[in-house]
């Protein structure tokens, strides 16, 4: 029987010392010295990093035709010998690719997909149109190429393997509405969310689940845009607790107002607990990976946590 997490989506396979891992880039194009790099770091870690020159395609602003993408994507989920995927960098892109994927081959090959960003559609694709758990983890360029600065080695190889994460209570979370609720994990960058709305690729999560939101270099008054377009859609309401990102530089200069102010406001009617200042995707810390579509649990009393009941990997 295929393992799946408790809201139904397909567990991707666990990796293993030696794994080989896929590098794609799905988006933009990127520095050639950062990827040089984040091949040492994958390397360190025990896994051994494989790509075709497709990688290194260039088309203005993306990596490449979305034909090229696409196909680089789809070879890399038809690999046996490979057991994750890892986007090279974000940007902008990755949506031209989704019409251009096997669905069926990818929910076969149950492979591990790992990225944040713009690579958030390929998430909400995996997860509401595939029906595949994947995670939200660093890429190569600025995270893997710049070490354990940049990211949290353990929560990375700890939710591509078989174990659940457990809590996380990172320094700097802070309790916006106090309570305790549990659902299934979802999310990613609030724009690529926003962005599949009234597309065939939607971002529509079940009830009750747990909604993660990332943001990165947004004025206050279009975090306050994007979130009221979120409470209309139904978004907010069908969840059972919000946790934000840092959300870093999305204050206005002097902290005239503040991203946490925005969701003070747009938030003053959610029920459930929320939570902010998260470091998973765009944050200055390290950042923790979070597999998506597994039970998470919310915590916002005492030392808020976000706690991770479930593997996404079998």
């Amino acid at each position: 029987m295929t393992p799946r997490t408790e809201s139904g989506l397909v567990k991707y396979r666990p990796l293993r010392a030696g794994s080989r891992v896929a590098l794609v880039a799905p988006a933009s194009p990127f520095d050639r010295a950062e990827f040089e790099a984040g091949l040492v770091e994958l390397r360190r870690l025990g896994l051994e990093p494989v790509f075709e020159d497709s990688v290194f395609a260039r088309q203005g602003f993306l990596a490449g035709t979305p034909q090229t993408r696409a196909e680089a994507l789809m070879r890399a989920w038809g690999r046996e010998d490979v057991d994750a995927i890892v986007a090279v960098r974000g940007g902008y892109g990755s949506v031209e690719v989704l019409p251009l994927l096997d669905r069926d081959r990818i929910l076969k090959a149950r492979t591990a997909f790992v990225g944040y960003s713009d690579v958030t559609s390929v998430h909400v694709f995996l997860a509401c149109g595939v029906g595949l758990a994947s995670l939200h983890g660093p890429m190569v360029e600025g995270r893997l190429a710049r070490g354990v600065s940049a990211y949290d080695p353990a929560t990375l190889l700890r939710s591509l393997g078989t174990e659940p994460l457990g809590e996380l209570s990172p320094d700097g979370l802070e309790i916006v509405k106090g309570g305790e609720a549990s659902g299934p994990l979802f999310g990613g960058t609030m724009t690529q969310l926003l962005a599949t709305l009234s597309t065939p690729f939607e971002f529509r999560p079940p009830a009750g689940h747990v909604l993660f939101l990332d943001e990165v270099g947004e004025r206050p008054y279009r975090l306050h845009r994007m979130l009221t377009q979120l409470r209309l859609s139904g978004r907010l309401a069908s969840a059972s607790a919000i946790v934000f990102g840092e959300w870093p530089r999305c204050d206005e200069p002097g902290g005239a107002v503040t991203a946490r102010a925005v969701v003070d406001d747009v938030l003053s009617g959610f029920p459930g607990p929320v939570l902010f200042g998260f470091p998973s995707g765009h944050t200055t810390h390290s950042l923790i990976s979070l597999p998506l579509g597994v039970r998470a649990r919310v915590v916002a009393r005492g030392t808020p946590a976000l706690v991770l009941e479930e593997a996404a990997a079998a």
